[in-house]
């Protein structure tokens, strides 16, 4: 879909008016008054989000007028408004929708309001070959009347362009996207200004990466470690800020196999790592004058002959052993290693994992928040402000050490496993083991924030999107010069 910025209202078959909640009756049309009164019989008052549909005459041709409401008028109402737009004109026959203020507006809210826009009219039709007429979308350019806008548009274009990368990496199927082939679409980042470094095999051999390999040794598809660097400070900031994601590719479980009935879902197993290359993606597209480094651990959980088996003992990187009780809780393991490697190589200050790490987390908290856990208290309010300010929301749990003991094991250093409760807090736990002193860390549970069985504010039925905008917002208001 084309979005374009115009002072002037362009000829188009829709017209939609953005309404503040309780303000319209004086909208520039003939049938204003006509509009008003079905607006207020079909009980529209402007509440953000919702919409109010009709046709009217209008210079001697007929046109679908929209009127959608921005409620009080906040950052996320326009997004919102956006979103509700293109929700309602995606596949509704409409092809060129002209989008009219109420009392004008400045360049940032016409800019959101395009950006949900862009938002929820993502979609993935690459394996389609028969789709009905009437579901095949046809709004191919929205114009907005505004002026000023360019600049804000620019930013939010390009964090658009972020989460449509974030979005396409975790719809994908396993057969298309594992871990050699994850990187390859990472490579066109180049083009921006990241610099990539990938580890193969035989490189995390070297170092010792015997957790992350570990989870690997099952599948044909071999392990990578992907690292994505920008530097928008041209070098004047040393020591980047680092986001490091679970990047699992497929989750069979391995010898401890999942059920069968919704296995097809794990394909969005590596959705922390699809959260952590969009960010760059955005960062870099914007460019973003901050140091950023996005780190993703990448492997296939799978069960052959060469998996490994519960009751195995692996050597981290960091040189602590881990006796694998369960194969089926493999993220931290991925992490861990990916983790020493990220804070050896960057000497980071902070470092902010993201993983679809436990079912726990989605019985705690379903899918209207992540789970939080940090060593750091600022950290922790710094990332629930952002997720706040982008509706990528945070609840945070409680680390302790009261829960360590449910790791420890009476043969290695920890098992990966801590029993029937507090699954979420032991993972959490475990993986603090792998941070080094000194390091503000704050580790991230998406589970059940990066799929979404039906649509929402800002996204279709499938992949949200979500981290991207909350690690882009984090960035800006903390870390960026």
């Amino acid at each position: 879909m084309d979005i374009q910025f115009s002072p002037t209202r362009p000829d188009a078959d829709t017209l939609a008016f953005i309404v503040p909640k309780g303000g319209f009756d004086a909208l520039p049309l003939a049938a204003a008054p006509t509009l008003a009164a079905g607006a207020a019989a079909s009980r529209f008052t402007g509440e953000t989000g919702t919409s109010f549909e009709s046709f009217v005459e209008e210079g001697g041709k007929t046109v679908r007028v929209l009127l959608l409401g921005v409620g009080s008028a906040g950052e996320l109402d326009y997004e919102k408004a956006g979103a509700a737009l293109t929700a309602k004109l995606s596949t509704s026959g409409a092809v060129h929708a002209a989008v009219e203020f109420f009392g004008g507006a400045a360049g940032e809210q016409a800019a959101r309001l395009a950006f949900g826009a862009r938002l929820r009219g993502w979609r993935i039709d690459t394996y389609r070959t028969r789709q009905p007429e009437k579901a095949k979308p046809t709004l191919k350019r929205l114009t907005l009347v505004a002026t000023g806008a360019d600049a804000a548009w620019a930013k939010e274009a390009a964090i658009a362009e972020g989460v449509a990368f974030t979005r396409e990496l975790v719809s994908e199927p396993a057969n298309i996207l594992y871990p050699e082939s994850f990187v390859e679409r990472c490579r066109p980042l180049e083009a921006l200004g990241i610099k990539i470094t990938v580890l193969d095999k035989a490189a995390m051999e070297a170092l010792g990466m015997g957790s992350l390999l570990g989870v690997a040794q099952g599948s044909v598809r071999e392990a990578r470690l992907l690292a994505l660097e920008w530097d928008g400070t041209n070098g004047a900031s040393e020591k980047p800020v680092v986001f490091v994601g679970k990047g699992v590719t497929f989750d069979t479980g391995g010898i401890s196999i999942k059920p069968a009935a919704g296995m097809e879902d794990m394909k969005w197993d590596m959705g922390g790592a699809g959260a952590v290359v969009g960010a760059m993606k955005a960062l870099a597209g914007r460019k973003a004058k901050a140091h950023v480094v996005g780190i993703c651990g990448l492997v296939e959980n799978m069960p052959d002959g060469n998996a490994q088996r519960p009751g195995d003992i692996v050597t981290s990187m960091s040189g602590q052993t881990i006796e694998v009780l369960n194969t089926d809780a493999e993220g931290r393991l991925v992490l861990c290693d990916a983790l020493t490697w990220a804070q050896r190589t960057y000497q980071p200050e902070v470092v902010i994992d993201l993983a679809t790490l436990t079912g726990a987390m989605i019985v705690a908290l379903g899918d209207q928040y992540g789970g939080l856990f940090a060593n750091d208290d600022a950290l922790a309010d710094d990332l629930i402000a952002a997720g706040k300010a982008t509706g990528d929301q945070l609840w945070r749990f409680p680390l302790s050490a009261a829960y360590d003991k449910l790791i420890d094991s009476p043969i290695a250093d920890m098992k990966n496993i801590g029993g029937r409760f507090a699954g979420s807090i032991t993972a959490a736990q475990f993986i603090k083991r792998f941070v080094e002193e000194g390091v503000k860390w704050a580790h991230l549970d998406i589970a059940g924030m990066v799929w979404s069985d039906k649509p929402g504010g800002t996204w279709d039925k499938g992949a949200t999107g979500y981290g991207v905008r909350l690690i882009d917002r984090l960035v800006a208001d903390k870390f960026e010069a």
